[in-house]
């Protein structure tokens, strides 16, 4: 039986992967054997990031698409069946924060632009990557949410909302696909030192009052969240399906105190 964390012969799509959060779950996935093609908007970026993992000896490529296009979100799905003749795992992280403020201060636009990025891609990606999957036997998803989608937020209503969404998204899908092997679980991070956390890191009056609400008491490593996509893409995570996994230091559990 291969080791639990063993991803060798796996091919992994992974968006927003150029870098944050993204990165690192690319990276990891190709760590522990993955061949690994990283997408994100700007192509630039997107093939730097790629060579960035190639330069370390790892199995990386890249393909830049627009994640709020339904077509260039199923172009890139049938690319990776393409090129590789597989996909075992999806990662579906690509998302923007959107309007800051309470929730009526969103503009149509506003949620058009956060539930097609931070949601539909998700469908859409799934809709094609899925059915794909169970032909060939199985697969893991993993639909990159937020603890912001688990509790009330008086700042990101429509990102909660959004994130909210994968996290229902992630158990229906699982119910659907589990009798044909493919399981589909949403990762909901804290706070993570990563450029899209930038801001929030910098504010000392937030991060005070974040970290005295945190029982680690610091931000999270993008490692922390990298090792559990890698679980739930290998076969240590081959019993986990409809799962909102939080990793957040406990901000979550905690009593504030």
């Amino acid at each position: 039986m291969r080791p639990l964390f063993d991803l060798q012969g796996q091919v992994a799509l992974v968006t927003g992967a150029a870098g944050g959060l993204g990165f690192a779950m690319a990276e990891a996935l190709a760590q522990h054997g993955a061949q690994v093609m990283l997408s994100d908007l700007d192509p630039v970026r997107c093939e730097a990031a790629a060579a960035q993992l190639r330069g370390r000896g790892l199995a990386a490529s890249a393909h830049a698409f627009d994640v709020a296009d339904q077509a260039q979100c199923e172009s890139a799905v049938d690319a990776v069946l393409a090129r590789f003749g597989r996909l075992d795992t999806l990662v579906s992280n690509a998302g923007i924060e959107g309007p800051v403020g309470p929730m009526r201060t969103g503009t149509p636009r506003d949620w058009e632009r956060v539930l097609g990025i931070n949601l539909l891609a998700s469908v859409w990606l799934t809709s094609r990557a899925i059915p794909a999957m169970a032909e060939a036997g199985g697969g893991s998803v993993i639909l990159v949410a937020s603890i912001a989608g688990l509790r009330g937020t008086r700042a990101i209503g429509p990102y909660g909302v959004s994130k909210a969404g994968l996290v229902q998204l992630a158990r229906s899908l699982a119910v659907e696909w589990g009798p044909r092997n493919v399981r589909v679980n949403a990762i909901c991070p804290g706070l993570i030192e990563t450029p899209f956390a930038a801001q929030l890191l910098a504010d000392q009056e937030f991060m005070a009052r974040r970290l005295a609400a945190t029982p680690l008491r610091r931000p999270g490593q993008p490692e922390e969240v990298a090792g559990l996509a890698v679980m739930l893409a290998a076969r240590a995570g081959g019993f986990i399906t409809g799962q909102a996994l939080v990793v957040d230091g406990g901000t979550l559990v905690s009593d504030g105190g």
